[in-house]
């Protein structure tokens, strides 16, 4: 009954947490041999919203580029998670400005720890919506603010993940976050995704006029990982991989010629990676 269901009107902090929850549930329908999020669908059922536009938009041609894009970086993502948790089953599974998504639950062994951190409205919301499960937290926090460093059990190990977060932040503020994370969580892992100065932009466009911001350039944006983020520690190695191409080749009857030939570009000219961290033991 809809008088059950969360209300979420337009133009909120919350209905920025619907639009890629919409975008993740596309991504199971139009792509569901590449990307499969259960989650999607049943928290849209728990919501009084009005899809209409967005279902809309959703048949045009770069809306489903759109929405492949989020497929691919949510399983590169996911495969990075299960790739550090078969060495560190025990590990803490961090998602850095989760929103409604449900990457660490979906990663999940049965022995791993799994932390959810958002800002205090996003959490409060996401506590109504998908409340933690067993070794699993919802953490209310500013991600600059790294007190938050102390609710994460990482004895076990830990690997951190940010989908679509960092874009927002100033390089500066990345670079100093990363710095510190390197040193509190030795032998740990940070992935996200990262793009070049072209695709920043086009990404930031309308948020960056709300906003009323005048330098652009000072969002965090990269081109050679290896090169521009390897200076930020001693204690970083850095590897990267192709946003869209990096980790599975898209031959797959959903995916067209011309959406690959766009992933090409995407990997290629807007320098669209999934950027991975890995940092150092603590010397013995």
């Amino acid at each position: 009954m809809a008088d059950s269901k969360i209300s979420i009107e337009k133009n909120t902090v919350q209905e920025t947490l619907v639009i890629p929850l919409y975008g993740r549930k596309m991504c199971s329908q139009l792509y569901p041999r590449l990307f499969r999020d259960d989650s999607a669908q049943a928290l849209m059922e728990k919501i009084d919203y009005d899809f209409s536009a967005l279902a809309a938009r959703s048949q045009g041609l770069m809306h489903r580029f759109g929405f492949l894009e989020v497929a691919m970086r949510q399983t590169d993502l996911a495969w990075e998670v299960r790739d550090y948790l078969k060495t560190h089953p025990r590990a803490a599974v961090v998602n850095l400005g989760c929103g409604l998504d449900d990457t660490g639950r979906a990663c999940d062994n049965g022995l791993c720890k799994i932390y959810n951190l958002d800002f205090p409205d996003v959490i409060a919301l996401r506590h109504r919506l998908l409340p933690p499960g067993p070794r699993e937290e919802n953490v209310a926090c500013d991600l600059n603010d790294v007190s938050w460093f102390e609710k994460i059990d990482a004895s076990g190990g830990a690997v951190f993940f940010a989908a679509g977060v960092f874009y927002y932040f100033l390089t500066d503020q990345v670079r100093a976050l990363v710095y510190k994370m390197a040193e509190a969580f030795p032998g740990g892992r940070l992935v996200f995704d990262g793009a070049g100065k072209a695709a920043v932009k086009l990404m930031l466009k309308t948020w960056i006029q709300s906003a009323s911001i005048q330098d652009v350039g000072a969002y965090f944006a990269v081109s050679n990982a290896r090169e521009e983020l390897g200076g930020w520690s001693p204690r970083l190695r850095v590897s990267s991989r192709g946003y869209m191409l990096g980790y599975q080749d898209l031959k797959d009857p959903s995916v067209s010629g011309f959406f690959r030939f766009l992933a090409r570009v995407g990997d290629g000219r807007m320098k669209m990676q999934i950027i991975r961290l890995d940092f150092a033991e603590e010397k013995r």
